[in-house]
């Protein structure tokens, strides 16, 4: 590999013989050096190898501020993330998360303090996710020796999140107004039924992972449609107060629903109300 751009002694652009660019890191890989010269391989920690062209751009601008060692405790969360998720992140996270901590590094060393009042609903709708978050601050705290606060737990949540989802550089506050909705329709469940929902039960986790694809599906312009809508029929006689319940869930949303998402959203609530009533 070639050196084409130094950022910093431990960061640089290098290309392969294909001509190919990778961001490379590495404690003192470009000191003393030029570019056109060749890369040091046995000083390489990282390479960041970013598909999305407008991502790799942004991440390069990121560099030129950025402390190193900020954007190399990033690399590791995000692995992290990739690892234990088992799920594909969108190259933009490397550029949201990494200017993310950034700032809320800049606001811990200035006493600010930047709550995130939806810290509990991410903590309970996406579990695995705020796990990292927590596995993510002792990174930053054995690696920079810096204690942030346990909301930033939920905000790297919310990071990953948004890059499963959607795969682009979409705003966080797509997220976390998804975040308030899934809360917002369990209020409506638990009111008409007059219930707490038992949160441990396997109906309780499959009705979270089919509201959160349930959001995807309503944001596509085309939307499928239910052939035969004898199940629905069917499931209105059957279960007639989730039906209704389902009907409240509707007026909230302001949209109207599919027969295939009145059928499904409706024995989602049925299944949930009776793990807790049984």
């Amino acid at each position: 590999m070639i050196i084409r751009k130094i950022f910093n002694n431990n960061a640089i652009i290098a290309s392969d013989p294909g001509k190919q660019e990778f961001v490379v890191m590495g404690r003192g890989i470009a000191f003393k050096k030029s570019a056109g010269e060749p890369v040091d391989q046995s000083l390489i920690e990282k390479i960041f190898v970013l598909q999305q062209t407008e991502a790799s751009e942004r991440f390069k601008v990121l560099l030129e501020d950025i402390p190193p060692e900020y954007v190399s405790v990033c690399y590791d969360i995000i692995e992290y993330g990739k690892n234990n998720l088992n799920v594909t992140l969108s190259d933009y996270i490397y550029v949201t998360l990494t200017d993310h901590l950034n700032n809320a590094f800049k606001l811990h060393d200035e006493g600010i303090r930047n709550p995130n009042p939806l810290s509990w609903e991410i903590r309970k709708f996406y579990p695995k996710e705020y796990g990292i978050g927590v596995k993510a601050l002792e990174f930053i705290e054995s690696t920079l020796k810096r204690k942030l606060p346990e909301d930033e737990a939920a905000n790297i949540a919310l990071h990953l999140v948004n890059a499963e989802l959607n795969g682009s550089s979409s705003r966080m506050a797509d997220v976390s107004a998804q975040a308030e909705k899934i809360q917002d329709i369990l209020n409506i469940i638990k009111y008409t039924y007059r219930l707490e929902l038992d949160e441990q039960s396997i109906s309780y986790e499959r009705f979270i992972t089919h509201l959160k694809f349930f959001f995807q599906r309503l944001a596509q312009p085309h939307r499928q449609v239910l052939e035969d809508d004898f199940l629905l029929r069917q499931v209105r006689t059957k279960y007639k107060k989730a039906y209704n319940c389902m009907l409240k869930i509707e007026k909230y949303l302001s949209t109207e629903l599919s027969d295939e998402e009145k059928l499904y959203l409706t024995i989602h609530v049925h299944r949930v109300t009776s793990d807790t009533t049984s």
